[in-house]
């Protein structure tokens, strides 16, 4: 899809080229598919967003992961998905607010979720799925 976009964030120090690992791409798919399952049982809002944003991460990186690249920055995972899966803009930057959003409950405890925000981060997770779910899945490992 976007090899070259992806090397040059490589080369500027924003990603890392790493091997994939089968074992890690299933690992991450699995807990995501487990976060957006748990995260429709009508918990409370906060606990939903909770594991919402942990599933569109997990699924951001399995195919950041797939393509053979690392990052630890967050924003990068998301915004890579563009070049990883094809990711509509719309959707990464619903993706970003909810980091963002993350950032403010993780470090400032602010703890008031957003119900739009909740209702689109469903919604564009749920595409994640499906577009990380086409995908196939990287050689094995062993």
């Amino acid at each position: 899809m976007g090899k070259q976009e992806l090397d040059n964030l490589v080369k500027i120090g924003l990603m890392k080229s790493e091997p994939p690992s089968l074992s890690e791409y299933d690992g991450m798919l699995g807990g995501a598919r487990k976060n957006l399952t748990d995260a429709q049982k009508g918990l409370d809002p906060d606990s939903q967003f909770t594991l919402l944003y942990g599933a569109a991460h997990r699924l951001a990186l399995a195919a950041l992961r797939r393509e053979g690249y690392r990052s630890d920055n967050r924003t990068s995972v998301f915004q890579a998905l563009v070049h990883t899966v094809g990711t509509d803009k719309a959707d990464i930057q619903i993706f970003l607010k909810a980091h963002n959003e993350r950032n403010l409950s993780e470090y400032e405890g602010h703890t008031d979720i957003d119900a739009r925000l909740l209702a689109n981060l469903i919604e564009c997770t749920t595409r994640l799925e499906v577009s990380v779910g086409k995908l196939e899945p990287p050689e094995d490992d062993e």
